[in-house]
């Protein structure tokens, strides 16, 4: 194939079904720059390693060959001097000799430490997948050896497709040291990201005035004592599907039930968000305030930039699907998806079929996209690898670690978009 495979969202909504060229485990991987994030989660952002290090005063040891753990010591703000290696070599990958070598590796990192970790994270690779590894046993040998907690954290590209991925496996992981405790009917807990929200994301102020007096989370603790008090909350709100698993784990061993809640930027879908919200919690909710400055600040950057046409990749804050959508439904052109469709984008592809037909979708991950030629009609790119594709035209990455939601994540998009282009301008 001399070019970039591309289907249109009309041509997909017709299928009906996501063809091979856009499943990720149905052909070989692309090593684009525009994803590098997939090829090594932990060169950037929060891969399994630097995720399993969420829980205050926890360390963690990697038991892996050399070049899965490469990239380990460039993480920043401190987590690269929280870890330790067991590296494999060629006769322990063949034969598993090293399961035996791990409790007492475990052991000299622990006693290497001025203080005593809260919990080591025994961090493993494909390796002992393809092995078979029992790793809750080994970790609880390790337990028996350190006298402190030790849980297992899996690595495991190959299990990427799978039902439960490693980045929905670690979210369980950093929340099983908790214990059920008294509950507090004013307190709430947010799952579903490693760092905080946006501290003016008007969740916080309506929680607030819906008598909830303390909201959590995990991001946010700085010690032991209030990582144990997000067993005092009273019920969870899960803001990403990733923390799906962790909440059941709530439910399940803290009996703190959970309200889902999904990023959104089509600004009536978070309103009648917020509705549902006010009724499951059965407490009032206002959000005019919240949802006027937004529909101003929207209809301020399309009375000065409402020609612009879009590309739109996948690694920004959001759902490449969902923001074309929105941008379609506000009146903007989106000329291209750099995403990987999942069954469940479907509901936002049949709406986004209708309205833009011709919007081409195509993988970062297809060897095919080697071929891909620049489509020099659009003027605005939106997301880290729509910009790589796109690099003459004004971009906004919106892919900080500080996450956005609700209105003040459409509003910090369009704030961002009308920066950018202001910027051509002068």
């Amino acid at each position: 194939m001399s070019e970039a495979y591309y289907i249109t969202a009309g041509e997909l909504l017709d299928r009906g079904s996501i063809p091979e060229e856009l499943q990720k485990n149905a052909h070989l991987i692309y090593n684009s720059p525009a994803a590098l994030d997939f090829n090594s989660p932990g060169a950037e952002g929060f891969g399994v390693k630097r995720a399993g290090l969420a829980v205050p005063g926890s360390v963690m040891l990697l038991v892996s060959p050399a070049c899965c753990g490469r990239n380990t010591s460039a993480l920043g703000q401190g987590f690269g001097e929280r870890f330790a290696y067991l590296l494999l070599d060629e006769n322990d990958i063949v034969t598993g000799k090293h399961l035996t070598k791990i409790p007492e590796a475990a052991n000299e990192f622990v006693n290497s430490r001025e203080e005593l970790p809260t919990v080591l994270m025994l961090c493993i690779t494909c390796v002992d997948a393809l092995l078979g590894t029992d790793m809750e046993r080994v970790a609880r040998k390790v337990e028996e050896k350190i006298g402190i907690p030790c849980r297992p954290c899996y690595m495991y590209a190959l299990t990427r497709e799978s039902h439960r991925p490693p980045m929905v496996y670690v979210r369980e992981t950093v929340y099983s040291l908790l214990e059920p405790a008294k509950k507090k009917y004013d307190v709430v807990n947010l799952l579903g990201y490693f760092s905080p929200l946006n501290d003016k994301a008007e969740l916080y102020e309506i929680l607030r005035k819906a008598g909830v007096k303390r909201v959590q989370e995990l991001s946010r603790t700085k010690t032991m004592e209030e990582y144990h008090k997000l067993s005092e909350a009273n019920f969870n709100l899960v803001l990403n599907p990733e923390a799906r698993a962790a909440s059941k784990f709530f439910l399940n061993k803290l009996n703190i039930p959970s309200i889902e809640l999904t990023r959104l930027y089509q600004i009536d879908k978070i309103r009648s968000q917020y509705a549902a919200l006010a009724r499951a919690i059965d407490a009032p909710i206002d959000d005019t305030v919240y949802y006027e400055e937004t529909l101003d600040t929207i209809e301020r950057f399309m009375r000065a930039y409402g020609d612009k046409q879009l590309a739109i990749g996948s690694r920004i804050n959001g759902n490449a699907f969902e923001i074309a959508l929105a941008m379609v439904r506000y009146g903007l052109k989106v000329k291209e998806i750099f995403a990987d469709p999942e069954l469940r984008d479907f509901a936002y592809l049949k709406h986004l079929a209708k309205l833009s037909p011709e919007t081409k979708i195509m993988s970062n991950l297809s060897p095919t996209m080697v071929h891909y030629k620049e489509d020099t009609s659009v003027t605005l790119a939106l997301g880290k690898d729509a910009a790589y594709y796109h690099p003459k035209v004004p971009s906004v990455y919106y892919n900080e670690e500080i996450q956005p939601f609700g209105y003040q994540g459409i509003k910090g998009l369009f704030s961002a978009m009308e920066s950018a282009l202001a910027k051509v301008k002068k």
